[in-house]
């Protein structure tokens, strides 16, 4: 028994990374499979590249430049399987990916929503990427929200799920520039356990260049505001979205935007922080700075503009 996936690639102006992602997913020792390659509008020679591919496998839709909700949306109504695998156009994935996660899926025949662990990829080094949970077993059915207060358990290229929950969670929401992955992630917590795969089998490969003061700008950043009625009755939900406050928070103060800063922290429990972020949310702002410019020494992902 064996299941068949629609892989979903996004790609906007990715020409240094899409061939190795697109071979990544092509070279997969697990073969039942279809992939379609959303571009777009890239105006560098992604669409080339991706063109240069010949496979059977492979469906390529090109779009004017929608932003990377409405070009996973696209890709996911064109998908023909009922599994949906997203893949972002400049990541990586293990050759035995679709084959652990097909193997998981048969494991958990009632379960929808799957994932497996990540790492993040430097030019000179690999990290993976720490939880705050501890997880002998393969494969575990978790909480999204308990299992989510450091680095996600979802990614948008480590996560595969059944279409049809869509009906339920909604799709990508395209009205937010910024952090609309976690706006679906959340949703899906909502409403269905993940089962969680504990090996690496994705890679985050980090692209400094497209961090765009644009999409770094709290202003695009989501408010969190239309589940201030659910976290009061679901305490996993207010510590998840307490977590995701913080960096909002911290982004705020850096960009002096005294309006937003006061906005997130008036919706923060300080008792969902560790004891560091607690400090460091009201820590003057040279402070902070400060203490980003010697974290980004080490070269790894910072989640704010270092100026």
């Amino acid at each position: 028994m064996s299941v068949s996936f629609s892989v979903i690639i996004s790609v906007f102006n990715k020409e240094k990374y899409i061939k190795a992602t697109i071979e990544s997913v092509l070279k997969q020792s697990f073969k039942d499979f279809e992939l379609i390659v959303v571009n777009d509008g890239s105006t560098d020679n992604s669409l080339d590249i991706i063109e240069g591919f010949k496979d059977e496998r492979l469906k390529i839709i090109s779009t004017n430049n929608q932003g990377a909700s409405q070009c996973r949306n696209t890709g996911i109504n064109a998908a023909s399987n009922a599994f949906i695998a997203l893949l972002d156009g400049d990541d990586l994935w293990d050759a035995d990916y679709l084959k652990k996660v097909n193997d998981c899926i048969i494991s958990f025949p009632n379960e929808s929503v799957f994932a497996t662990a990540v790492a993040h990829k430097y030019e000179d080094k690999i990290v993976a990427a720490t939880y705050n949970f501890k997880q002998e077993k393969t494969y575990a059915v978790r909480n999204f929200f308990e299992s989510s207060l450091d680095h996600t358990i979802i990614t948008s290229s480590s996560v595969v799920f059944k279409n049809e929950i869509l009906e339920k969670t909604g799709y990508f929401d395209t009205s937010i520039v910024s952090g609309q992955d976690t706006d679906l992630w959340i949703r899906i917590g909502l409403n269905y356990k993940v089962v969680f795969i504990n090996q690496i089998l994705a890679y985050y490969n980090y692209v400094p260049e497209s961090l765009s003061n644009t999409v770094f700008s709290v202003r695009n950043k989501p408010k969190y505001d239309k589940y201030f009625e659910l976290e009061k009755s679901n305490k996993s939900l207010k510590r998840y979205l307490d977590r995701n406050r913080f960096p909002l928070a911290i982004l705020s103060k850096l960009e002096k935007n005294t309006e937003r800063f006061e906005f997130y922290c008036s919706h923060i429990n300080p008792k969902n922080l560790r004891p560091e972020q607690r400090i460091i949310l009201f820590a003057p702002r040279w402070i902070v700075r400060l203490l980003l410019k010697l974290k980004s020494l080490n070269g790894e992902k910072l989640y704010y503009p270092v100026t």
